[in-house]
């Protein structure tokens, strides 16, 4: 198969190193790739917003399958339009996706398909309903923005005046643009997160390995929302009674409400959840793998990916089933100076490639000459993979600490360990 990968971030770069692994793969592109995808991929100019030019290209470059990284073209009708043209994609029609590309959307969803979530106190079309709807809601409180916000867009407080902030920001300052035009209100859950995702050709589907992200950007769960610092995949995250629930309380009767609703699902879909007291209970759903949960699972998978791609574009994933490899990974990521309000960019990049202890996904680089430059917020992503979860993290910070540029920051607890970097060379066997 000659394959296209849509989408320029570590998630992409994670899946083409995982592609590249197949013997049935000839050929792989990425659009647009980024500096550290050029190495394992032949990159190509595009704006992923422009689902056309997109569908054009994959019939220039006579591509057998193509894959959607990001949700904005997913949102914007990428599959639609592979599908007028009868282009194999693997990734949700815009409908579809709306699950992920409007909260309300989807929150309205889990309420008619009975789907165990959080108690919806207001849908608030103006900051004035907004600013009224404080003065009623129990504490703490979740706030989001309707529409896509790079992960940004979800507040969680116990602060009235933090909320009061988070509503002016986003309903009269526009700082998330058109997403923030309306808010939801929801009551505040207490528990574990977990990312449970799953391949579906729309009938038949298969899950991928239990992760766990962590989203603010400081040590502690403190700071700012990001797009994610960090995760892990270790089966301990999820006992089979878990599973069973997760399976026949949010799973199934989402692949069922989708059915009712006339909806068709062809690609991932992620639940991320919360464990509470009550049992599990959806937070929301993204149609596309996670990031940087992705740059964690492809360090366990232990089936050809390309194999479950073309059989979820085919839609006979009947027969295919996940395998992992035993253990546990992880990966952390390493941000820009000032992400995520203001990240710095244009630094350069030090030590790449000389430690052997894990792998190392481009985020947000770009390449001149020979050299490696930041462009993004999100800038590396360091993974590794062990028999215990305490090796993988180990061998993720034991990259962290050989790469360098100026104004690097990362959370030093990702998995939970404390300082884990003293621990890395034990870890590894040096």
């Amino acid at each position: 198969m000659k394959i296209l990968v849509i989408g320029g971030g570590g998630r992409e770069h994670a899946i083409v190193w995982k592609l590249r692994q197949s013997p049935g793969v000839e050929h792989i592109w990425c659009a647009p790739g980024n500096g550290g995808i050029s190495d394992d991929a032949e990159c190509v100019p595009c704006d992923a917003k422009d689902v056309k030019a997109l569908a054009a290209l994959a019939e220039r470059l006579h591509a057998d399958l193509t894959v959607v990284g990001p949700e904005v073209p997913l949102v914007l009708g990428v599959a639609d339009e592979f599908a007028s043209r009868g282009l194999a994609i693997v990734g949700p029609v815009a409908r579809a996706a709306q699950l992920e590309g409007s909260k309300i959307f989807a929150k309205q969803f889990m309420q008619r398909h009975k789907i165990p979530t959080a108690a919806v106190y207001q849908i608030c079309e103006s900051a004035l309903d907004a600013y009224t709807a404080l003065c009623e809601v129990d504490w703490p409180l979740v706030i989001k923005a309707d529409g896509l916000a790079a992960g940004k867009g979800v507040l969680v407080t116990s602060s009235p005046d933090e909320a009061t902030e988070f509503v002016e920001r986003a309903m009269e300052k526009n700082e998330f643009g058109t997403a923030g035009n309306r808010v939801l209100l929801e009551e505040g859950l207490s528990g574990r997160e977990l990312s449970y995702i799953i391949l579906t050709d729309g009938n038949h589907w298969t899950p991928l390995a239990p992760t766990r992200d962590f989203k603010r950007a400081y040590d502690g769960d403190k700071g700012p929302n990001t797009g994610g610092m960090g995760a892990i995949c270790d089966d301990s995250l999820m006992s089979a009674d878990l599973e069973r629930r997760i399976r026949e309380q949010i799973v199934e009767p989402t692949i069922r409400g989708l059915a009712t609703d006339g909806i068709p699902y062809k690609g991932f879909l992620y639940f991320g959840l919360m464990l509470t007291a009550a049992g599990p209970k959806a937070l929301e759903f993204n149609c596309r793998l996670g990031d940087p949960e992705t740059e964690a699972l492809v360090m366990r998978m232990d089936f050809d990916l390309a194999v479950a791609l073309k059989a979820c574009a085919d839609g006979d994933l009947k027969s295919f089933e996940t395998k992992w490899k035993p253990g546990a990974s992880a990966c952390v990521v390493m941000a820009s100076e000032g992400y995520p309000a203001n990240p710095k960019i244009d630094r350069r990049i030090e030590g790449l490639g000389s430690s052997e202890a894990g792998l190392v996904f481009h985020a947000g680089t770009v390449k001149k000459g020979n050299e490696h430059y930041t462009c993004s917020g999100r800038v590396l992503i360091a993974a590794g993979a062990g028999v215990t979860l305490g090796e993988a993290v180990a061998k993720c910070y034991y990259v962290c600490s050989s790469v360098h540029f100026e104004g690097c920051h990362y959370r030093r607890d990702i998995g939970g360990m404390a300082k884990p970097e003293r621990s890395a060379q034990s870890a590894i066997g040096e």
